[in-house]
């Protein structure tokens, strides 16, 4: 896969997709992958608002963001982007606001392909941490936990329970 930029996080890279003036996709890369400055100016911006993020977690992104997805896909998407830094909805809440099932609102967020900036790491199911880029446990949930953690949203309890029994 290309990338326009491969930005260092406190979890570990993330790979950047992008047009010339559009986010298509961040992507969770393995480790060891090597750093890759921007290679054009939207890119560029994209790592600037990441590193702000990474800063001070209640930054609000301001980019522009090319989204494939279905209806469904897309209403949800919006209501993940409503939830402010430091709060979580779960995914029956989301269903009920969209006339939807828990279900059909995982699979969305699942499908997201801006994460973070998407926050759909802010959805969370009744009874646990819930799933994270169409993964129950292992890294994803780490990601997750660190992030609800850096937002200071996480009950660390619910993190915990939850990766112990994945």
């Amino acid at each position: 896969m290309n990338y326009q930029a491969k930005l260092p996080t406190p979890f570990g890279m993330l790979g950047i997709r992008c047009k010339a003036d559009a986010l298509t996709g961040i992507n969770f890369l393995g480790s060891g992958v090597t750093p890759q400055q921007p290679s054009q100016a939207f890119a560029r911006e994209v790592c600037k608002q990441l590193q702000a993020y990474f800063i001070d977690p209640s930054f609000h992104f301001n980019l522009s963001l090319n989204l494939n997805g279905t209806a469904h896909q897309t209403k949800v998407w919006q209501a993940i982007s409503a939830i402010p830094s430091g709060q979580t909805r779960n995914y029956g809440d989301l269903a009920t606001l969209l006339t939807s099932s828990p279900r059909a609102v995982g699979q969305a967020c699942g499908a997201n392909p801006i994460p973070i900036v998407i926050p759909c790491h802010r959805v969370v199911s009744k009874s646990g941490i819930g799933g994270f880029i169409h993964q129950h446990g292992g890294d994803a949930l780490d990601i997750k936990c660190w992030l609800l953690a850096y937002e200071k949203q996480s009950n660390q309890e619910v993190c915990r329970t939850s990766l112990a029994t994945s």
